[in-house]
C-alpha cells in the first residue's frame, strides 16, 4: 500500500456514486491530486469539500497509478471570505480553475503552491488582492516555464518607455522600437512591469496581456483549450473595482 500526508488547496470535488466525491487538489509536495473521499456527500464531509479549502489530506492506493482514495482534515475554509463579495467568489474560482487546468498531474510546485495559499488568504481584502491575483499569474507563468521579460527594450535594450510586449517572446518593446509594428504587440501597463497606477481598470488591461500568454503559450498544447470562464468573470470585477 503506497500512503502520504501532505497539506492541500481543494481545486475540485465531484460525485462519486451515491455517497461519496472524488477531489481534486493542489498539494505541497505531490502536485496536482485526485482521489476518491470515501462519505464524501455525507452532511459532515460535503461541507468540507468546498473550493480554496485548505485541508490535511491523507492518500491511500495500492499501486502508484490508481486513481487511489483520500481521507481529509479541514485547517482553513474560505468560504466566508469568497462569499462576502462578488470579486473575492470570482477570483476563487478563477484561481481554483486555472490550477485545475494548467497544473501537471502529481508534479511538485511548491514555489507556486506556497504563493496560491497566500494568495487565498488574502480573498476579502479588495483592497489589495486585485494586484495580488496579477501577480500571481505572472508567477503561474514564470513557473511553468512562460516568464514574460520586462526589465528592457528587446530591440533596443532601454529601459525607458516601455510600452508593449512581443506575442512571441514575452519580452518588452519601447514605443520606439515598436513603431509599425505596434499594432501586432501586446501592451504593456506599467502596472505589468510594478510601476504606476495599479487601479482595477490599469490591472484589467495587464490580465489581458498574462492572459494571452497563458491562453496561446500555457493551455496550447494541452487541447487548444479556451481560458475557464471563471477567469473571464474575475477580470470584469476587477475591471469594475476602483483602487
Amino acid at each position: 500500500m503506497i500512503t502520504w500526508t501532505d497539506d492541500a488547496a481543494l481545486l475540485a470535488a465531484r460525485p462519486f456514486g451515491e455517497t461519496g466525491a472524488i477531489i481534486e487538489v493542489f498539494s505541497a509536495a505531490h502536485g496536482r491530486h485526485a482521489g476518491v473521499v470515501r462519505g464524501g456527500a455525507s452532511r459532515k464531509i460535503a461541507p468540507i469539500l468546498q473550493p480554496g479549502a485548505q485541508l490535511s489530506v491523507t492518500w491511500k492506493a495500492r499501486l502508484d497509478a490508481h486513481l487511489g482514495s483520500f481521507t481529509v482534515e479541514p485547517v482553513r475554509s474560505r468560504a466566508a471570505a469568497a462569499m462576502g463579495d462578488r470579486l473575492s467568489l470570482a477570483g476563487l474560482n478563477a484561481v481554483c480553475a486555472l490550477l485545475a487546468m494548467v497544473l501537471p498531474e502529481r508534479e511538485a510546485h511548491r514555489p507556486l503552491y506556497e504563493r496560491t495559499i497566500n494568495l487565498l488568504d488574502l480573498l476579502g481584502q479588495t483592497d489589495v488582492w486585485p494586484l495580488a491575483y496579477l501577480r500571481w499569474e505572472q508567477a503561474l507563468l514564470e513557473e511553468m516555464g512562460f516568464a514574460m521579460d520586462l526589465s528592457a527594450c528587446a530591440v533596443h535594450g532601454v529601459n525607458e518607455d516601455l510600452a508593449f510586449v512581443s506575442p512571441k517572446t514575452g519580452r518588452a518593446v519601447s514605443r520606439d522600437a515598436a513603431g509599425e509594428w505596434a499594432d501586432r504587440l501586446l501592451p504593456l501597463p506599467p502596472v505589468l512591469a510594478g510601476k504606476g497606477d495599479a487601479s482595477g481598470a490599469e490591472i484589467a488591461k495587464a490580465l489581458g496581456t498574462t492572459g494571452y500568454f497563458i491562453e496561446h503559450r500555457l493551455i496550447r498544447g494541452l487541447g487548444d483549450k479556451p481560458l475557464p470562464p471563471a477567469r473571464m468573470r474575475l477580470i470584469d470585477a476587477i475591471a469594475r473595482y476602483s483602487a
